[in-house]
């Protein structure tokens, strides 16, 4: 039986990994279980798993935690401080599914505790690559990825074979704009811009993935997580999101991971691993998906691309200041402060105005982090007035 802490329990990730947990209760034992404030599916989650403690990252929602697990035995917490020792319990493998560079103290807590961190959180590595990677050879914790693209390329990737690698190949749907010009885009919604066409995910997430911001941090991702080098990383606009990613060796041979779109396959993966367990998902029927089709993205329409791999290819503070302004304009173009096609300009006006020494400690990170919020917020101050 292995132990499960789950960091963002209530999301779009967590829901799906605590279906799969709860489907095998055999073979998993709830540790801890964390969210913001969602006080009401976070104390049942922890009351049908038997978890030993939930808590609440906003420290406000504690006392209605704690009215919710009364008489139940499972130990209430709350705070950021809280969600990080959670994270630092020692389950044998930690979900870090918390969105954004909030979830950055709680995954590395997880790593430095040596286990086994299945890492949904991609601004983790996105902003903290060379910090955590160190944390990680320093500990010996595994680290896994969720991100059904990362997964992908971990199922194909030979490990034996690393140095025979010559293209790691993103799959990408292209979002739910891939077909409208730039005038089209500029009356774009958030309510438009959550509904992706092919997967069910967060609301920052399916922004991120309408820009194709979303795969320019899964661009940097993968650089920290497998032994390439950035100009060996494509991306490919694949509109069925049937392949979810590929490996290509140096004999032309090309692997790909084939499934429907089920967060829950790639997670099992991370939970399961070295083994496979079953999962509820819909099984791929090739005849009745008919085709595969895959085109070059459109730099034009979606700049975010570009931002990204500048970003990589400059390295030390540019990933970090880059993620750091895309949540800030995502998150205003969410509550209507600003236009769709702001976002990426929001970033790349950020990435011109900051620039910091390379970050060399976490502590190094999130003041990067707040530093490149600030100017990013300014900006958003800016287009509002």
């Amino acid at each position: 039986m292995k132990t499960v802490t789950i960091l963002g329990a209530t999301g779009s990730v967590g829901t799906s990994t605590l279906d799969l947990v709860e489907r095998s209760p055999e073979a998993f034992r709830v540790v801890a279980l964390t969210a913001n404030c969602d006080v009401t599916r976070l104390a049942a989650a922890a009351l049908r798993t038997r978890a030993q403690r939930a808590v609440v990252a906003d420290e406000s929602c504690l006392p209605a935690l704690r009215e919710a697990l009364a008489g139940s035995g499972i130990e209430a917490a709350g705070g950021e401080a809280a969600v990080t020792e959670a994270a630092a319990l020692g389950a044998d493998v930690t979900v870090a599914a918390i969105v954004g560079c909030a979830g950055l103290k709680p995954a590395m807590a997880a790593v430095k505790n040596g286990g086994t961190l299945a890492l949904a959180n991609k601004e983790a590595l996105v902003s903290a690559g060379e910090v955590m990677n160190a944390a990680v050879q320093q500990s010996g914790a595994i680290l896994l990825p969720v991100d059904s693209e990362h997964s992908a390329i971990f199922q194909c990737l030979d490990a034996q074979l690393s140095h025979r690698v010559s293209r790691i190949i993103l799959t990408a749907s292209g979002g739910p704009f891939r077909d409208r010009t730039l005038d089209e885009m500029r009356g774009i919604t958030p309510a438009q811009a959550v509904a992706h066409p092919n997967w069910s995910m967060g609301a920052k997430i399916s922004v991120d993935s309408a820009t194709m911001m979303n795969k320019g941090l899964e661009l940097i991702e993968a650089f920290h997580l497998f032994p390439v080098s950035a100009d060996q990383i494509e991306i490919v606009v694949h509109r069925q999101s049937v392949i979810h990613s590929m490996v290509e060796y140096v004999d032309g041979s090309m692997l790909a991971q084939l499934g429907t779109p089920d967060m829950r396959t790639p997670i099992a993966c991370a939970l399961a691993w070295p083994d496979r367990m079953a999962t509820p998902g819909e099984r791929l029927d090739l005849v009745r998906v008919g085709r595969l089709d895959f085109e070059a993205p459109d730099p034009a329409r979606f700049p975010a691309l570009r931002l990204a791999r500048e970003a990589l290819e400059a390295g030390g503070a540019r990933p970090a200041i880059l993620n750091a302004a895309n949540e800030v304009a995502v998150g205003a173009f969410l509550k209507g402060r600003v236009g769709y096609l702001e976002i990426a300009a929001i970033v790349a006006d950020t990435l011109d105005r900051c620039n910091p020494p390379a970050p060399s400690s976490l502590d190094e990170v999130l003041e990067v982090d707040r530093e490149a919020r600030a100017l990013a917020e300014e900006r958003v101050k800016d287009r509002v007035a």
